[in-house]
């Protein structure tokens, strides 16, 4: 069976966090990147919608012999779309890939109830620093909406199961293009228990 891809445009970009070799960076047109949350998860994620206007950088690899399992449970809040026109990428050939997406209607605005895990935000902005530069971490925060959600500072203890240690450099980009944007940062101390396995 010939492999499908996905495309990767969040947690996914960071390759320590998923064992899909073959990862080729990739621009997809058509879409923009929002936070939310949905029933499913008890903090907010990045989901993907259409957005004619906006493109987004991320990752393609493929999914050996169409096998979504592990990728459809990791992403068990998602529904799993094929993308319509294929993204820019330097494959010399154009396999079908598909994009994670909360389905309309099922997804909300986070709140403090459900707030955007910074050590979740920490392994994101690491992708992007290590496949497409600085620069590819603004056109991240540029082409990501909800930036007026909650942000939970669990980096002490975090609560994302696929963080990363990230060096004080890059906390510190993170924490520049947060402040640069105004994002609300509450400190765990200040917030109910959220369930460790979160993600």
């Amino acid at each position: 069976m010939k492999d499908v891809f996905f495309f990767g445009y969040g947690s996914l970009v960071n390759r320590q966090t998923h064992a899909y070799g073959h990862a080729e960076r990739a621009t997809v047109r058509g879409w923009r990147r929002i936070w939310r949350h949905t029933a499913l998860r008890p903090v907010a994620f990045l989901t993907a919608v259409p957005d004619p206007q906006s493109t987004i950088d991320g990752l393609i690899a493929p999914v050996p012999n169409g096998d979504w399992r592990a990728l459809d449970a990791r992403e068990h809040a998602y529904d799993r779309v094929v993308l319509k026109d294929s993204p820019d990428h330097p494959l010399p050939y154009d396999p079908q890939v598909a994009i994670y997406s909360i389905p309309r209607g099922k997804h909300g605005a986070p709140d403090m109830a459900h707030p955007v895990l910074l050590s979740y935000l920490d392994v994101v902005v690491q992708g992007y620093l290590h496949e497409f530069g600085e620069a590819g971490v603004a056109r991240f925060f540029q082409t990501t909406d909800g930036w007026d959600a909650p942000m939970l500072d669990d980096r002490a203890h975090p609560h994302y199961p696929r963080h990363q240690s990230l060096p004080p450099d890059e906390t510190a980009l993170v924490d520049h293009w947060l402040d640069h944007l105004g994002a609300r940062v509450v400190h765990l101390d200040d917030h109910p228990p959220i369930p460790r396995s979160a993600g």
